[in-house]
């Protein structure tokens, strides 16, 4: 199904190389918390922005993993940034 403009595309669950690429350089020297991609979706805006269904897990022992939304924005020139992250409850 055709995405409106400024909509967001429905969530795919096979990350995208592309898409993997945005995660990545967004998460370059973060530290803290390991985020592992399940899904993700985008929206074209003046650049794009991604929203990353993502399981989180703080770096120490038997801690437990968290589920949540990432949100990176990737600029139509530079290097894509974190906006915000949000805890999914269940």
């Amino acid at each position: 199904m055709p995405t409106l403009p400024g909509g967001w595309s429905d969530w795919s669950f096979a990350i995208s190389p592309e898409a993997q690429k945005v995660f990545d350089a967004a998460l370059k020297g973060f530290v803290g918390v390991q985020y592992t991609p399940l899904a993700f979706a985008s929206q074209i805006v003046a650049g794009t922005n991604y929203c990353f269904l993502s399981k989180a897990k703080v770096v120490y022992p038997n801690a437990p993993e968290r589920v949540v939304e990432l949100f990176i924005y990737q600029p139509l020139e530079g290097t894509p940034h974190i906006t915000h992250i949000t805890e999914v409850k269940p």
